[in-house]
């Protein structure tokens, strides 16, 4: 590889705002870090579909390079996918099927299994422990917490250095704000920390609960709003003046955060955190910290009596400096180092 690595890029998603009817969080950074990454000098080929053009009509191909076909690579980077039954799992050109479990396996084939640089960001943490290709030589397996599996690098989703250094927090705390608790994001594996931090702040508090929720009978008198369109989820930050991270116990251990912490940061919304989750206080200031759901009912409330002083302005500024974990720039030197190891790798043989 020279200075300049051509990176095959496998993503199932979306790089613009994509279509309401399916989850996929990567919307908020992956353009991000694409961009960063062709920025540095590097280029990117798309070898999945392109999803932007075919499901949500938005035509990028002036932008980016799509490649259904095995061109040639210096690396091939994996955003992991993994097997879901009746989705991806059935055959092609079945009812409602998917193929990018198929394309990733005809890339793993074709790149991988014959020495190809290979990186495998393992963004849901889905990958098996005991997997083969985490014993692989030219396979490095990046996960976006802070305590990685043995043997994996730490690479986070990343914020854009612009959107961290232009951030106002006396400007975000002034903002109206109608609503005192909001939650965007889906209910996988989150029912636990669900019932017990946000539903008891909920039974008291103005709410709104946006994303997939199919299992909703244990909270009758919450208020569900369902899927809403991915710029839909800005704005509803934008009016509320606190959110929960709640995270599945296998993120919470190592301190693997969502891109819902700093989609809600960004725009003012203060994120109340359990204390459970690891390295917490690296996150959110301690005094958004809790241990259970009547302390975020008691957080919510003292919030909404601060909304536009001068202190609600602080604990969003405490929240931004805490981002600079996610910045753009120290993610792009992570990966570059990845690929560095590689390059050196290869020269040795």
């Amino acid at each position: 590889m020279g200075d300049q690595v051509l990176i095959g890029y496998s993503f199932w998603g979306f790089l613009g705002p994509g279509i309401t009817e399916t989850p996929d969080g990567g919307r908020s950074h992956r353009r991000v870090f694409i961009d960063g990454l062709q920025d540095r000098g590097h280029k990117a080929v798309f070898v999945q579909a392109n999803r932007d053009y075919e499901e949500a009509g938005l035509d990028l191909t002036r932008a980016y390079l799509w490649d259904s076909e095995l061109p040639e690579l210096d690396v091939l980077f994996l955003e992991w996918r993994w097997p879901i039954p009746g989705r991806n799992t059935t055959a092609c050109g079945a009812p409602g099927h998917t193929c990018d479990l198929h394309r990733q396996q005809q890339l793993l084939d074709h790149y991988t299994g014959r020495g190809t640089p290979t990186v495998l960001w393992d963004k849901d943490r889905q990958l098996p422990q005991r997997h083969p290709l985490r014993q692989a030589a030219n396979v490095t397996v990046c996960e976006p917490a802070l305590h990685p599996s043995p043997g994996a690098v730490s690479l986070l989703f990343p914020v854009a250095d612009s959107a961290l250094d232009c951030a106002d927090p006396m400007a975000l705390a002034t903002r109206h704000r109608d609503l005192p608790l909001v939650y965007v994001g889906n209910q996988y594996d989150r029912d636990d920390a669900f019932d017990r931090f946000f539903a008891p702040a909920a039974a008291v508090h103005l709410h709104l609960v946006a994303g997939k929720w199919t299992r909703t009978q244990r909270w009758p008198r919450l208020n569900f709003h369902g899927r809403v369109p991915f710029t839909a989820a800005n704005a509803l930050h934008h009016r509320a003046v606190a959110t929960l991270l709640l995270l599945p116990d296998r993120y919470a251990r190592v301190a693997h955060v969502t891109q819902r912490l700093f989609e809600a940061v960004l725009a003012g919304c203060l994120p109340i955190t359990p204390t459970a989750i690891r390295d917490a206080a690296r996150f959110t200031p301690a005094e958004l910290h809790v241990t259970d759901g009547h302390q975020v009912a008691q957080r919510i409330a003292e919030l909404v009596s601060l909304a536009g002083t001068d202190h609600h302005a602080e604990l969003i500024g405490l929240c931004l400096e805490r981002l600079d974990l996610f910045r753009l720039s120290r993610q792009l030197d992570t990966i570059e180092q990845v690929l560095a190891g590689h390059k050196a790798h290869q020269a040795s043989r």
